[in-house]
Order: structure tokens, then sequence, then C-alpha cells
């Protein structure tokens, strides 16, 4: 199965950040674009939840920030 992303991104002063359009929860960052658009294609398979067993628990947590 493909999945078609847009990806914004830009550099900063250290590394190139990007952001997803459609899923702008999702951010990432790298030394490269190479490694950008790699570490994005990872953090994206990570936030779909595609390895999650059908049996899983969910937690609600609190931050103090």
């Amino acid at each position: 199965m493909e999945t078609k992303l847009k990806m914004v991104y830009w550099k900063g002063k250290r590394f190139w950040v990007g952001r997803l359009l459609e899923h702008p929860e999702i951010m990432t960052q790298g030394e490269t674009l190479e490694e950008l658009e790699e570490n994005m294609k990872e953090a994206y398979l990570r936030m779909a939840m595609d390895d999650v067993p059908e049996e899983h628990k969910i937690k609600e947590l609190t931050l103090t920030v």
C-alpha cells in the first residue's frame, strides 16, 4: 500500500525541519534532506500505529507545563 503525503520543510540553524501538512502533529528533523525524509517516514509509521496490536490499552496522562 502506498500513501502520499505532503511535507512542508525548512532549514533551521542546524537541522532541516519538516511537518506533514495532513498530520501537523507529526514533525521531525534531520541533518540532511535525505535524513529528514527518512525520519519523517519513520515518524509517520509510528504515529499511524500500524504496529499496535488489536488488544491494547489506553491511559490518559496529565502533564504539567
